[in-house]
């Protein structure tokens, strides 16, 4: 079974990514109670907005061996964070990492069409509502790919209306809402990766997040120089090439992770400082 993985790093979160979406499903049919819907959406942002870094992970390096799989694990993908097959192939890794030095092209430019920065409100909306279209547009060069994102965008939306026709309100609490706002907070979460970096240097182009807690629950994206250099690479890789090229990423190029994050260092640090200190 694990000789299905590209890469034996993949089989917990995908996993975890699994049981989490059949559990939705149990909750989609068994519960009724909008209170307790509500309480299962609002508990189920962080984790999914957390497995849209997973998502872009997959379609950068694919993690199964097999074409099928990876549709299976992408439809799953899809219902947790709102991003369908493909959608980051041709809007992320042929759009944005070939463009986001040249802010005319980039397809998440953080300029406006005046050459002004977007503020993260404007952004955010401008990045979420464009997407599908920005991928669409990207795809037109890449029509093998492009073909395969219509096909799994039909069937994943098809499976979304049937939910909905079934059991309206569980299907907008469980699936619907949590997909929309999963690729809001995406959008958001990428404003301060290049935002007002001008520059045409990879080194200085970047910002980088090294919190320990960050990057393990989103698979490394706080290496992003490194991601950006090596936009081919199992997200696995990351940490060694962000290790080899640090010396040559400036200061201000190294941020903090948001405040959830910087608590999750703080607890593991202290519970580490427990341990030595018992031993």
């Amino acid at each position: 079974m694990m000789k299905i993985f590209q890469h034996r790093e993949d089989r917990l979160p995908v996993l975890i990514f699994t049981l989490y979406f059949l559990v939705d499903f149990v909750v989609y049919l068994s519960i009724d109670n909008i209170y307790l819907l509500i309480g299962w959406f609002a508990i189920g942002i962080f984790p999914k907005a957390n497995i849209c870094a997973w998502n872009h992970h997959h379609q950068h390096y694919k993690t199964f061996k097999r074409s099928f799989y990876n549709w299976i694990l992408e439809i799953i993908y899809a219902f947790h964070t709102g991003i369908t097959s493909n959608m980051w192939v041709l809007h992320h890794n042929f759009g944005h990492h070939l463009n986001y030095l040249d802010q005319e092209k980039d397809e998440s430019r953080w300029k406006n069409k005046k050459g002004n920065t977007f503020s993260a409100f404007a952004y955010t909306i401008n990045v979420t509502f464009t997407s599908y279209w920005r991928a669409f547009v990207v795809g037109k060069k890449h029509q093998n790919i492009q073909k395969t994102y219509i096909i799994m965008l039909v069937l994943t939306f098809s499976f979304l209306v049937a939910l909905i026709f079934f059991r309206p309100l569980q299907a907008l609490l469980i699936f619907i809402l949590p997909m929309i706002t999963s690729l809001l907070l995406t959008s958001y979460a990428t404003y301060s990766h290049h935002t007002d970096l001008e520059v045409h240097d990879h080194m200085h182009a970047s910002r980088n997040i090294e919190s320990k807690w960050y990057n393990k629950l989103t698979g490394n994206l706080g290496y992003h120089t490194a991601h950006h250099l090596r936009f081919g690479l199992h997200w696995s890789k990351l940490p060694q090439i962000h290790k080899e090229i640090r010396d040559k990423i400036p200061a201000e190029c190294i941020i903090p992770p948001t405040y959830i994050f910087r608590l999750f260092d703080k607890i593991d640090q202290r519970l580490r400082r427990k341990k030595v200190s018992v031993a």
